[in-house]
């Protein structure tokens, strides 16, 4: 008998994760924005008395978050020379914590950078701060690819949104609807494992999101893709893996009905999800950066 189904844990994602950053331009597309952007960005931000507060709210920080985080301090710190900044994490995975300090112990160019960890989810530190009465505000907060695991997204947006001082900046960092992912999703979601309180939700969501709550915005689109080749080789362990970060799914190639594969692979290569470039098949992997004003 054939195993059921069932979605990834948080162990067997963070090695199915690392087979997408090592076959992808993720980092690459968020190397650009922090290039391009994000200098105007921080520039318009409010530094008070020469002190600025980051706060980096990361949900499930995801390996790699910790360098782009530590990159952004970089250009905070270009920007803004000789400013004091005071840097805030929330992450509720222990391992990503300990890899974070591990990256911090081995930057001596952050000499002028406070780090305080909070080890909870973000619902657990909306609930800390809330408690304590005491609303720490912030001039730049930034959410990596976080807010599909996140129980309420209105009111995580709501509640970090609400901790930005004045011309502070909010930076969302999510799927664009013309990735794969969103042609994807709506199509076959439903034949999928639930993950743990995931939402399959691209940028448009978080834009609605945003104009309920009357705020301004901005979008930038950045093209990035992710050579998914190797799914389409029987019995290779990458593809293996590229399948089960595709479909939240832990050995979907080996649990899957071959009816519902078969569908999935032949949906993997229509012009909506992939194109093909020297023999090889390039999943869309598009990002929307949101810059959210206070």
């Amino acid at each position: 008998t054939i195993p059921s189904m069932r979605s990834l844990t948080a162990e067997e994602y963070v090695e199915a994760f690392k087979s997408f950053l090592d076959h992808s331009t993720e980092h690459q597309c968020m190397d650009e924005f922090n290039k391009e952007q994000l200098p105007n960005i921080m520039a318009g931000s409010h530094c008070a008395s020469h002190k600025v507060k980051h706060a980096s709210p990361l949900l499930r920080a995801f390996p790699g978050s910790s360098e782009q985080d530590l990159k952004m301090i970089r250009i905070l710190q270009a920007v803004h020379p000789g400013v004091l900044i005071d840097n805030e994490i929330v992450e509720p995975n222990p391992q990503h914590v300990a890899a974070y300090k591990e990256l911090v112990n081995q930057a001596p160019d952050l000499q002028n950078v406070s780090f305080i960890w909070h080890q909870l989810t973000s619902s657990e530190y909306e609930q800390q701060v809330k408690e304590k009465g005491t609303h720490k505000k912030f001039d730049f907060i930034h959410m990596i690819q976080m807010l599909y695991r996140v129980e309420d997204i209105p009111n995580t947006i709501k509640f970090f949104h609400s901790c930005l001082d004045l011309h502070g900046k909010l930076l969302i960092i999510i799927l664009s609807d013309s990735s794969g992912w969103a042609s994807l999703w709506k199509k076959y979601r439903d034949c999928l494992p639930s993950t743990d309180s995931g939402h399959y939700i691209t940028s448009s969501g978080i834009t609605d999101v945003l104009k309920r709550l009357g705020v301004e915005h901005r979008v930038y689109e950045f093209p990035s893709g992710w050579d998914i080749t190797e799914c389409f080789i029987e019995g290779d362990a990458v593809g293996s893996l590229m399948m089960d970060f595709l479909t939240g799914t832990k050995d979907f190639l080996g649990t899957a009905p071959p009816a519902l594969r078969q569908r999935l692979q032949e949906a993997l290569r229509q012009p909506e999800c992939s194109s093909t470039k020297d023999g090889r098949i390039i999943f869309s992997n598009n990002l929307s950066m949101i810059v959210v004003e206070s």
